[in-house]
């Protein structure tokens, strides 16, 4: 670490304490500017990534709302605009205990230069609320969206801030938003995506992240000059994002053995065909259940419980080929990550936002191994939230086949750029390199040509 980043991140230690989540993404990107900065000190004479590691505006607000039995309940919302120098603020909504400032900027941050990986014109922002839809009817869930939105929508507009869904925020919960903004600004506009398909949506979209990544996979592979087909996977998460990652493989002739919630994982060493899947999806989607079901219905199968106190992730502790961590932040830490090297993982491809800590990216990069970190790996979401936007704008739908090829057309190109951006700054094969500084390029450049604002 250079002696400017060692700096930068005290500083930001000291502005932004109890913020871990948000100094880890912070970090993860500046060691990867040092290339950067060294080569072009006008970024840092403009406080370039200074400028970027500060919000824009951080608006945050209480969210009261009225339950089933008609007990106030007083929740607390958010929303961080990072950044617009390429375009408005874009970004998910996160439904979820956890939810905070610090966890919410480190998604904000991330979500800059993803959005700039993409090509498609779109800053970077991130919001959600410690509210917790798990286990809460349909009723409640619309009152809390009614409530939500009623602030919210002060502060965004299709061509200012277009939130999407995030963990805890589906299809459900988008339309009750959306239907809110509608009533409460009179007018009908492309100002959240993941919408329904018949008021605005777009196909591809709820499968666009899981797809993505295996995409993305894909192409490091070929670097090799090798495919999905045969390949033994483990991936963690059983909602959206894991759900269409296992689809995807199974498409491209790989095969799933794992899938988890935050109460456990499944091990099926037959592997999770169609058939599982779709039961899979029912289970989460419809039921709302537990994936620990899973194994009530197929016997074969193995369910092992989250052990808090342990040290490891057993999920990372199989035989297998590669690795799509789908679930949270920092679900592999460095015993994991070894782990992973260990039973054979050469291929890690992040669905999640920043699901491997520091240490761990620093086990997969000392290994050599093809590690696609989240900023590019997952940005196939993000990319298809684009693309519903443009969608909006046209008045216009494209069709499934014309919305999956474009998503794997980006997939390719935010390979592409992360390869050459590596190789260009003297890492070649560093993806992790490659994504922050191909991000970071395209925003600092915009930046300067905007100047001190």
């Amino acid at each position: 670490m250079s002696e400017y980043v060692k700096s930068l991140m005290a500083e930001v230690k000291a502005k932004h304490p109890s913020q871990p989540e948000f100094h880890q993404a912070v970090e993860e990107v500046a060691d990867s500017l040092s290339l950067v900065l060294e080569k072009h000190p006008e970024y840092r004479t403009s406080k370039i990534l200074e400028r970027i590691i500060e919000p824009e505006r951080v608006i945050i607000f209480r969210v009261p709302w009225v339950d089933d039995q008609g007990e106030v309940n007083v929740n607390i919302g958010y929303r961080i605009e990072m950044n617009s120098a390429i375009g408005p603020y874009k970004g998910g909504l996160r439904f979820h205990p956890s939810v905070n400032l610090g966890i919410l900027k480190f998604l904000a941050f991330e979500q800059v230069f993803k959005n700039s990986l993409t090509t498609l014109p779109m800053g970077g922002g991130k919001g959600g609320s410690d509210f917790d839809p798990k286990g809460k009817s349909d009723l409640k869930i619309m009152r809390f969206c009614q409530a939500f939105m009623s602030e919210l929508f002060r502060h965004i507009g299709p061509n200012t801030d277009i939130p999407a869904g995030d963990i805890g925020v589906g299809g459900r919960e988008i339309g009750y938003l959306f239907g809110q903004y509608k009533k409460l600004k009179n007018e009908f506009v492309g100002v959240l995506t993941g919408k329904g398909l018949n008021w605005g949506g777009s196909l591809i979209r709820p499968e666009a992240t899981g797809y993505g990544a295996v995409y993305f996979a894909a192409e490091m592979l070929g670097t090799r000059n090798e495919t999905m087909e045969g390949k033994i996977c483990l991936v963690s998460g059983s909602g959206n994002v894991a759900q269409y990652t296992t689809e995807k493989i199974l498409q491209l002739g790989g095969k799933v053995l794992t899938l988890s919630d935050s109460n456990g994982y499944i091990y099926d060493e037959e592997g999770i065909n169609e058939e599982k899947l779709k039961f899979v999806m029912e289970l989460k989607n419809v039921r709302r259940g537990r994936i620990k079901e899973y194994t009530e219905k197929y016997k074969n199968a193995v369910y092992t419980q989250l052990d808090l106190n342990t040290d490891h992730n057993p999920i990372w502790d199989h035989k297998a080929d590669c690795a799509f961590p789908s679930a949270t932040q920092n679900e592999i830490n460095a015993k994991d990550a070894q782990n992973l090297i260990n039973n054979s993982v050469y291929v890690v491809s992040e669905g999640a936002n920043m699901p491997t800590t520091i240490d761990g990216i620093k086990i997969f990069l000392d290994n050599n191994i093809l590690y696609g970190p989240g900023k590019a790996a997952n940005a196939g979401g993000v990319a298809v939230s684009g693309l519903e936007m443009s969608q909006n704008s046209m008045r216009y739908s494209w069709t499934r086949e014309e919305v999956d090829e474009k998503l794997r057309i980006i997939m390719k190109d935010i390979h592409k750029t992360c390869v050459d951006t590596a190789e260009r700054f003297g890492t070649p094969g560093n993806y992790v390199n490659g994504a922050n500084i191909g991000g970071f390029l395209k925003i600092a450049d915009s930046m300067m040509d905007q100047g001190v604002v």
